[in-house]
């Protein structure tokens, strides 16, 4: 195809992100993070595998998709009472097949015990029937393909990939990771959720990203709260944070933004 003075034009090909070894599989580029920074992360990770090493995904599941549909369940909810009306729920439709052909208001009794139980019974069935209708009865097993899914964005992608499958392409960042990974330094304040999970990718080894949301989880539910922490006396807050000496904790050397890319959130 040429332009008005014959002259025929060329289209780029997308530059690839620039990401290390082992990360260039994904859409976009991680932040910079130096040889220091990465050392101070794979501490606190050791410290904090010693302290829960019965860290885990504390929804009850059997199946990627039973726990496709407690994830989509606890937004804005907690697990406990996500565990509690999942058994009966899991009962009634024990496979995909059986939420598509059920309707939303056939969902919804077993339910009703979560908020924004409506929108998520909508969101269940329609995410149930497209697995049947397009993955043959299967819960997809890629990214792109789980984002396709009403009720499911990428944290939610991420708990099943990650639990599920074994599949480490995110970091699941929830408010407790959120919290959590700000006061020990190893995201600055005020960050999204989309850069924090970027810069906790290239601070850890992949192979330990499911992991390390377990365990920042499980910190921030039994030491690291948001009120009535015991941050003074633990050993990793007192190392690393600022909850237990009452000021801001930089990460070791200054935080390079690099670039930050376009994918969802």
């Amino acid at each position: 195809m040429g332009d008005a003075h014959g002259i025929r034009s060329r289209t780029r090909p997308a530059r690839a992100p620039a990401n290390p070894p082992g990360l260039r599989d994904l859409p976009f580029s991680l932040p910079r993070v130096t040889a220091a920074q990465k050392r101070r992360a794979r501490t606190i990770l050791s410290m904090l595998d010693q302290a829960y090493p019965d860290a885990h995904c504390q929804l009850d599941y059997a199946s990627p998709h039973e726990l496709l549909v407690a994830t989509i369940l606890s937004a804005q909810a907690t697990d406990v009472g996500v565990n509690k009306a999942t058994p009966a729920l899991f009962k009634r439709f024990p496979t995909p097949a059986h939420y598509a052909r059920a309707t939303p208001e056939q969902i919804e009794p077993t339910i009703r015990s979560i908020g924004l139980y409506r929108n998520k019974a909508k969101a269940i069935q329609s995410a149930m029937k497209d697995i049947v209708e397009r993955f043959g009865g299967d819960v997809p097993t890629t990214m792109d393909d789980l984002l396709t899914l009403r009720g499911v964005a990428r944290k939610t992608a991420n708990v099943v990939l990650g639990n599920a499958f074994g599949i480490n392409d995110g970091i699941v960042v929830d408010t407790h990771v959120q919290r959590v990974a700000t006061r020990l330094g190893l995201v600055e304040e005020g960050q999204t959720t989309t850069m924090i999970e970027r810069r906790l990718m290239a601070l850890f080894p992949r192979d330990r990203w499911c992991d390390l949301s377990h365990l920042l989880i499980f910190h921030g539910r039994r030491v690291c709260k948001a009120r009535g922490g015991t941050c003074a006396s633990d050993p990793i807050c007192r190392r690393f944070g600022s909850c237990a000496r009452g000021k801001t904790v930089q990460p070791a050397g200054k935080i390079h933004t690099g670039q930050a890319g376009k994918g969802r959130a």
